[in-house]
C-alpha cells in the first residue's frame, strides 16, 4: 500500500532533538512491504531543519519519503504565533501539488496540530483512501483541564468542533493512550473502530553495549547512597511539590539521597525550598542522549502528573518508557488509568498526593537489597522490551488498519 502519515510536529531524526514516533512507525510500514511518505513542518521546537527558500523540501531516510514544509515559525509553545503556525501549516497542505505523486491508499493524520484532519479528509474524498486519525494529546481537553481555558472560549469551541469532525469522518482512530475510545464514545454517543498504538523506543538505541561504557553520572551523584532520580520538567503539570515535600521530611535519613535533572518555571523554587538539605542534587538539564545515562546511575525513580481529567483515558509518556528502560522501580503519583508499569509488575502507582505516602513507597524499595531491586527493574525492561519495540507497535498499527479496511470493504 501507498500510505501517507501527516503531521505538523514529526521529526526526522536527522533534524531531530527528539526523533518523531511517527517516523519509526513509517520506517516500520516501509520494511513490510509498503510505500510511505511523512510530511511535516519545519516549524517545530523540537527539530533544527535547514533554512531553505522552497516551501515544499523533499528527502529520503532509512526508505522513508520525507516531504517537510516551511512554515511560519515562533518562539513560545503558548503563543498566537504557534496557533498561526498551525493555519500556515493547513494553508500550505492544501496549496501543495498532488500531480506526480502517488495516491494515498491509507492516510495517516496525527495530532498535533489537530486542523489537519480537514486535509486528511479532503484526501480520503479525493482518493477513496482509508482515514486514520491519530490522537497524541486529547484537545480541547488538554486545553480545558491543564491549562485554564474556559470551555466557552473561542479557541475551544473551534477545536472541539474539528475533534468531533475528525472522529466522525475517520474510518479508524487510533491513540497513543489506552483508553481514547471512551472518550470518542462519550463526545460522539457510539463506538468508532479504535487502535491503541501507545509511544515506544527503537531497540537499536538501546542495545547492551551502551551499559559497558563509562557513565559519567557516577562521578556526580554520591556513592554508597540509594539514588532516587527524577528525569524531566518542573513545571506546574508536573506537580512535584509533594516529592519536594518528601525530599525535605527524609533529609535526615543519610541512606537515600535525591538527584533531580531537568529545567522548569518551578525549578528555581523548588531549590529555593530544599536550600538547607544535604540529601539533595539539582543537575541541569540534559541531553535527550544522555537521559539513559543518567537513569542507569539511580535505584529507583520516580514522576508525577497533575490531577486531570485527560489521564481517565491512560498514558502514554516517553518518561515511563525510558523508566521501564533503565531497570529500575518505578515510584508513580498518578490518578489516571493504570497500565505498563502495573501490567509489567516493575514499581508502584499511587493514588495519592500525601508526602508521606511517597515516603512510604521510597522505603519500600530502599529497604530492599539492591538484588530485589534489580530483578522488579528487569521485569520492566522485559515487558518494555516484548510489547514497545517499534516494529512490535508497527505490525500491531498495519494490522489493525488491514483488519478495518477490509472490514469496511465487506
Amino acid at each position: 500500500m501507498n500510505i501517507w502519515l501527516i503531521s505538523k510536529y514529526a521529526s526526522p531524526p536527522q533534524y531531530a532533538k527528539v526523533p518523531s514516533r511517527l517516523f519509526y512507525l513509517a520506517r516500520e510500514f516501509k520494511r513490510q512491504g509498503n510505500n510511505t511518505l511523512m510530511i511535516t513542518s519545519d516549524s517545530n521546537h523540537f527539530t533544527n531543519c535547514p533554512e531553505t527558500d522552497k516551501i515544499y523540501n523533499d528527502e529520503e531516510q532509512d526508505g522513508v519519503a520525507i516531504r517537510w514544509i516551511k512554515t511560519k515559525k515562533y518562539t513560545k509553545t503558548a503563543s498566537i504565533d504557534r496557533i498561526l503556525s498551525w493555519f500556515d501549516f493547513e494553508r500550505k497542505l492544501f496549496s501543495m501539488k498532488l500531480s506526480g505523486m502517488t495516491k494515498p491508499d491509507v492516510v495517516i493524520v496525527s495530532s498535533l496540530s489537530i486542523f489537519t484532519i480537514i486535509y486528511g479528509y479532503y484526501l480520503k474524498k479525493k482518493f477513496g483512501s482509508f482515514l486514520v486519525f491519530e490522537i497524541r494529546d486529547i484537545w480541547p481537553l488538554t486545553m480545558t483541564e491543564e491549562a485554564g481555558f474556559s470551555k466557552s472560549h473561542p479557541l475551544v469551541l473551534l477545536i472541539g468542533f474539528i475533534e468531533k469532525f475528525g472522529y466522525k469522518k475517520a474510518d479508524l482512530v487510533a491513540g497513543t493512550m489506552p483508553r481514547l475510545d471512551l472518550h470518542v464514545e462519550q463526545l460522539l454517543g457510539y463506538k468508532k473502530p479504535f487502535h491503541c498504538s501507545p509511544l515506544g523506543f527503537d531497540p537499536e538505541n538501546y542495545s547492551e553495549e551502551f551499559l559497558k561504557e563509562k557513565n559519567p553520572f557516577l562521578e556526580i551523584i554520591p556513592s554508597g547512597k540509594v539514588i532516587v532520580g527524577y528525569a524531566g520538567s518542573m513545571g506546574v503539570t508536573n506537580a512535584l511539590e509533594p516529592f519536594i515535600e518528601t525530599i525535605q521530611m527524609m533529609k535526615e535519613d543519610h541512606n537515600i539521597h535525591f538527584v533531580l535533572v531537568g529545567s522548569g518555571d518551578l525549578r528555581e523554587s523548588y531549590e529555593e525550598q530544599l536550600k538547607d538539605c544535604s540529601n539533595v542534587t539539582f543537575l541541569q538539564r540534559i541531553q535527550q542522549s544522555e537521559v539513559k545515562y543518567f537513569l542507569e546511575a539511580c535505584d529507583i525513580l520516580y514522576l508525577s502528573t497533575k490531577d486531570s481529567k485527560v489521564w481517565d483515558y491512560g498514558q502514554s509518556m516517553n518518561k515511563v518508557v525510558e523508566y521501564m528502560l533503565a531497570a529500575k522501580p518505578i515510584i508513580a503519583s498518578y490518578t489516571g488509568y493504570p497500565s505498563m508499569i502495573n501490567e509489567a509488575d516493575c514499581g508502584k502507582f499511587i493514588n495519592s498526593t500525601s508526602a508521606e505516602d511517597i515516603k512510604n513507597a521510597i522505603l519500600y524499595y530502599a529497604n530492599m537489597s539492591s538484588e530485589e531491586r534489580i530483578a522488579i527493574g528487569d521485569k520492566g525492561r522485559k515487558w518494555i522490551f516484548e510489547n514497545r519495540t517499534y516494529p512490535v507497535l508497527g505490525k500491531q498499527y498495519m494490522d489493525a488498519i488491514l483488519f478495518h479496511s477490509l472490514k469496511q470493504k465487506k
